[in-house]
């Protein structure tokens, strides 16, 4: 069996697209994720960024918020 370093080093030479497809097929693998994000919850923030109740962060005001 491979190691997930080694599955990690195959995907990552793939083109961006195939990268997309097998992120996609394993996130869809993952269905007993505790903090999953339900339509409630999308309306309610959809309502928050347009009442202007919380303010939208930029790519760039993103990654700084995350050390990068």
């Amino acid at each position: 069996m491979l190691k997930v370093s080694e599955i990690c080093n195959e995907v990552s030479l793939l083109p961006s697209q195939d990268r997309a497809e097998v992120a996609a097929y394993i996130l869809g693998g993952l269905s007993d994720i505790p903090y999953s994000v339900d339509d409630e919850e999308v309306h309610r923030r959809s309502a928050e960024l347009d009442s202007g109740e919380v303010k939208a962060l930029s790519h760039e005001e993103f990654l700084k918020a995350c050390g990068r």
